[in-house]
């Protein structure tokens, strides 16, 4: 359980964060192209981990795993970087 919290919740919440580290620092800081280009791949590589977290939980669902379920939480995690992008732009 404990290593299910880890890595299906906490592992995948590092990318929101880094997401909103990134959009919340000064842009004398980073520059303003590079923070925008920043934003976008850890929104984009979030998108690709969270695509390939659904595919494991909608396949885990169909063969009746009980780590369906975790997966499902990590793909939603794992979307949370794409929404702030979109509300944020």
């Amino acid at each position: 359980m404990n290593n299910q919290l880890f890595r299906h919740v906490l592992l995948p919440a590092f990318a929101p964060v880094l997401f909103l580290v990134v959009a919340t620092t000064l842009v004398d800081v980073l520059g303003c192209l590079t923070r925008g280009l920043l934003a976008v791949a850890i929104a984009l590589l979030s998108i690709l981990a969270g695509l390939g977290a659904a595919i494991l939980g909608a396949r885990g669902r169909m063969k009746g795993s009980p780590d369906a379920n975790w997966w499902a939480a990590s793909a939603v995690i794992l979307a949370v970087p794409a929404v702030l992008l979109l509300l944020l732009a």
